[in-house]
């Protein structure tokens, strides 16, 4: 594969072979239902990412010393999401198949479903692991399957019952409630702080996906559908860096950030931290 013709996100090597993890982005926008711009939020956070160090106090690592390679953003046929979870599905398989682990960078919700196809085809057995204010479970969404609306519906339909675990939901539909409470999926509404107690088998397969607006829009103004009484910073950093160093994630994403909609640029600074963060926790930018 090769090395990323744009920016790439600080730290990266251009050393495809070497890299224990690729990072790639997925803007998209086709199906976003309120405030649009997420098509632009992967090259943001590249361009930004300059701003902060290398180096993490939280983990004591640097980017410096960490294995991964950035590869580019994906081109996209506007208003073809269908064409857009094709081409997504396509390199998150590519990069599987190299024995290495996809981060994907979007990009509206829906860009999910493309990698976690790839993900579910090469694991049987893969779990999902969810952050978001929204449940994400509509069956359709005004009458449309492939919506960001309802992406996690969809990876269910994928993976079926008892495989999915979300945490910081805090809004969705009556029937979307309904689907959670019949134990469809594992929702922990409003917090993550059970986040620490999830337990799977040695080895299980994890896909971590990440909507940006699972945090409060105090901390987090740029996105799409901002939900008052979210996550602060250090609750998801916490919750998160833990699943990364516990867990078997052979796939993540993070997702929703819109800098159109983001004042003097602190969201997609925060975006860059965070996935600073997330790279050093995986086994890229971790001895292991």
């Amino acid at each position: 594969m090769e090395r990323a013709a744009r920016a790439e996100f600080i730290g990266a090597k251009g050393d495809f072979g070497a890299a224990k993890t690729v990072l790639f982005g997925a803007g998209a926008d086709s199906t976003t239902s309120y405030r649009p711009g997420t098509r632009f939020a992967p090259a943001a956070i590249r361009a930004e990412s300059y701003g902060i160090e290398t180096y993490s106090p939280y983990q004591d690592r640097d980017l410096e010393d960490a294995a991964f390679f950035d590869s580019g953003d994906l081109e996209f046929p506007f208003g073809s999401p269908a064409k857009q979870l094709d081409l997504i599905e396509e390199r998150t398989a590519q990069i599987l198949d190299a024995g290495k682990i996809p981060f994907m960078i979007g990009g509206e919700h829906l860009v999910t479903l493309g990698a976690v196809r790839a993900a579910a085809a090469r694991f049987p057995d893969l779990r999902i692991i969810h952050f978001d204010a929204h449940a994400d479970l509509r069956d359709d969404y005004l009458g449309e399957k492939l919506s960001h609306a309802s992406v996690l519906r969809r990876c269910h339909d994928i993976l079926g019952d008892g495989r999915i675990w979300q945490f910081g939901i805090r809004s969705g539909t009556r029937e979307e409630f309904a689907f959670m409470k019949a134990g469809r999926v594992t929702t922990q509404p409003f917090s993550c702080s059970d986040a620490k107690n999830l337990s799977f088998p040695e080895g299980t397969p994890v896909y971590l996906t990440i909507d940006m607006d699972v945090l409060d829009p105090a901390d987090f103004p740029g996105t799409g559908t901002p939900e008052a009484g979210g996550l602060r910073y250090d609750e998801l950093r916490s919750a998160v860096t833990g699943i990364l160093s516990r867990f078997n994630v052979v796939a993540l994403d993070n997702v929703e950030l819109s800098p159109p909609l983001d004042p003097g640029g602190r969201s997609t600074a925060l975006a860059c931290k965070f996935i600073r963060e997330e790279l050093l926790a995986l086994p890229s930018g971790r001895q292991i």
